[in-house]
């Protein structure tokens, strides 16, 4: 990790920080960077894989990225090895994880947990709702105004309501994470700022951060200056991709 990704971090971090929001979003792919920019600032961070509902982008399938990060990976165990398909069993580790991070008192270790999609995926949180609430915890909403059934506002809220019912947690913020896979530009991501204050503003929440790729702000070569026109703007890297790409 270099001084620029250590520098990155685009807010404070709890000492829980639950990442949640609607299936495709690129929850994943926000977790990562939040968990690696966090460990380049030397930070001790737990990564838990907690999307029992998506066989394709979890955080476990990018394990050795986040080990030689020194980042720790809880993730559930399933009834076959090597496989992402069979019913998964969720070990208790994320709720032990969770009561070192709010006994840290330097408030230097936390817990990132990526969540499933949806309802169905916040379902799995209840179990831990006790342990992740048990301190000051952040649970942030991602967003894309690109995708589909959540491109209206008022359906995006919707969805955050559904989430923090089966959940039993709290949204704190919300997160622009607007993108249209390789295709993404920095004017789809200021394009899209207007939707996601929209969202917050009809959650009664603030935006946390709004993200835009390293690779799209390296290929029109826009330097500094690159988050100029995104408030709260995060810069980061796509290490979730499509398996069919």
């Amino acid at each position: 990790m270099t001084a620029d990704q250590a520098a990155r971090l685009p807010f404070p971090l709890a000492p829980v920080t639950v990442v949640t929001g609607h299936y495709g979003v690129g929850k994943t792919n926000f977790a990562l960077n939040l968990a690696l920019d966090a460990a380049a600032a030397g930070y001790r961070v737990t990564l838990a894989d907690m999307d029992v509902v998506n066989p394709y982008f979890r955080s476990n399938e990018y394990r050795d990225l986040l080990e030689e990060a020194g980042v720790r990976l809880i993730a559930p165990v399933f009834g076959h090895a090597g496989t992402s398909l069979d019913v998964p069993s969720v070990t208790g580790e994320l709720a032990v994880a969770a009561a070192e991070a709010y006994r840290d008192e330097t408030g230097r270790t936390v817990v990132i947990v990526d969540a499933g999609g949806d309802d169905v995926g916040a379902t799995a949180l209840a179990r831990f709702a006790p342990a992740l609430a048990a301190g000051p915890y952040a649970m942030l909403y991602v967003v894309n105004a690109f995708r589909n059934l959540t491109q209206e506002p008022a359906d995006a809220v919707a969805v955050l309501r559904e989430i923090e019912a089966k959940s039993h947690l709290a949204a704190t913020a919300v997160v622009g994470n607007s993108h249209l896979q390789g295709e993404t530009a920095l004017g789809h991501i200021v394009e899209s700022v207007p939707y996601t204050q929209a969202v917050a503003s009809m959650a009664g929440l603030p935006v946390a951060c709004i993200t835009a790729p390293i690779q799209a702000i390296r290929q029109e070569n826009t330097g500094p200056c690159a988050l100029d026109d995104i408030p709260n703007g995060y810069a980061v890297n796509v290490y979730v991709k499509p398996p069919w790409s």
